[in-house]
């Protein structure tokens, strides 16, 4: 598998991000472009892909749904070769695609091909079926993860925490009224791109406090 990069960043960074899309959109919306820049300006080389799905649509594919999520991990672990990277690696992504690294990031840890990772919306169940949830494998994972969540996510918000069952190498970071895209409402006071900012100022906090880079 032929693996397309979008790079961002230093050339001798600290540490290096791999990131993966959300399901429904490509790896350079105003979101990932964010990200990516924000990371950038703390040091970091980060690294964007996407799934053979996302990228048949650049080409004239049909926008059908992603396939499931248990055939897009072997992609992500693709990646994580193609990149081959010199220094301490973060997997994860937006949405789906945190989830997917979230899949595979145990035995990649193990492995030692990566040190920690970073989740940027995670979907703990569908919107409206908090019955439904998808987090019986994070229970097992001991890397260090960081997950940014706006607090008003309609995928996992901040009052259905304790539910979850994180383990301790969990941290969260709550975007203030956020959504999904962590955009907060206009009544909250708070902006997008300060939202968006201050998940990059603590994403950079936690790589230093966990000694990953």
């Amino acid at each position: 598998m032929t693996v397309n990069f979008l790079r961002s960043g230093p050339k001798t960074p600290r540490t290096s991000i791999l990131l993966a899309h959300g399901a429904g959109a490509p790896m350079d919306t105003p979101f990932m472009n964010a990200f990516s820049e924000g990371m950038a300006a703390h040091d970091f080389a980060v690294a964007r892909f996407e799934f053979a799905y996302m990228g048949a649509r650049r080409t004239g594919g049909s926008k059908r749904p992603p396939p499931r999520v248990e055939r897009l991990m072997g992609e992500f672990c693709d990646a994580i070769s193609a990149l081959s990277a010199s220094t301490p690696l973060i997997i994860g992504g937006k949405s789906l695609g945190g989830r997917v690294a979230s899949m595979i990031a145990q035995q990649e840890y193990e492995a030692d091909r990566l040190s920690g990772l970073l989740c940027l919306g995670y979907p703990f169940h569908p919107p409206g079926r908090p019955e439904k949830l998808r987090t019986a494998h994070l229970a097992d994972l001991t890397l260090p993860f960081l997950i940014v969540q706006g607090t008003r996510d309609p995928f996992g918000n901040a009052d259905e925490l304790p539910e979850y069952g994180l383990p301790s190498s969990a941290d969260i970071h709550w975007a203030v009224d956020g959504d999904h895209n962590l955009t907060p409402r206009k009544k909250s006071g708070r902006t997008e791109e300060g939202n968006w900012r201050e998940a990059c100022d603590a994403i950079a906090a936690w790589v230093e406090q966990t000694g990953i880079g």
